[in-house]
């Protein structure tokens, strides 16, 4: 069983997700403790709500960006985390801050990556015009998005798409594809090799 910490900064559904697929039996992990930058953001009353640890950590309150990731690893090396997992986190992780925890990271975005990181990644690719959108999970590494994919999933781009509808139809896939990419970490079935990501069977 794997200790998960999980990061958030809004909703929260993809934790939701998370949390339904460890009750379900689709994870052999646990969720020790829920990390927000936001005080208000939901996820961290969907955690309580599940009785998980939550932990409020504001980035103003801190003088640097040094000092707030340092409480953030204080509380992680408290509950001794294998997987961090962001889900909607907010903030890019300082390059000294991935190194601790190399391939011990993972996101989940909402592109076909390297096509579109960043922010705003469904308003990007409806402003490109592409017929075929997505969502990634991948490990994060020292640049924004880069690091090496571990699944991917394509959905088609309507003609008469919005970014809110695109977002909301890629929204369900994410909640597929990141609950199997921990369940595939905690499996011990991810091997990388030069930046590429290879499944054992």
């Amino acid at each position: 069983m794997i200790k998960i910490a999980v990061l958030v900064s809004g909703r929260g559904t993809n934790l939701q997700a998370i949390i339904n697929a460890i009750k379900k039996g689709r994870i052999d992990g646990e969720i020790k403790i829920v990390i927000s930058d936001n005080p208000k953001a939901y996820a961290l009353q969907r955690a309580k709500k599940n009785k998980i640890t939550t932990q409020v950590v504001p980035y103003k309150e801190f003088r640097s960006k040094e000092e707030y990731e340092l409480e953030i690893l204080r509380h992680l090396d408290d509950y001794k985390i294998d997987l961090i997992v962001l889900a909607g986190y907010m903030r890019i992780l300082s390059p000294e801050f991935v190194k601790k925890y190399r391939y011990r990271i993972i996101n989940i975005h909402p592109a076909l990556l390297p096509a579109f990181p960043g922010l705003h990644a469904q308003r990007q690719a409806l402003e490109y015009g592409v017929k075929v959108s997505g969502c990634t999970v991948h490990f994060v590494d020292e640049g924004t998005d880069t690091g090496p994919i571990i699944l991917q999933k394509a959905v088609p781009v309507k003609q008469f798409d919005d970014e809110e509808s695109l977002a909301k139809r890629i929204l369900k896939y994410e909640h597929q594809l990141l609950p199997r990419a921990i369940q595939l970490f905690a499996q011990n079935k991810i091997e990388i090799v030069k930046n590429k990501v290879y499944l054992k069977e």
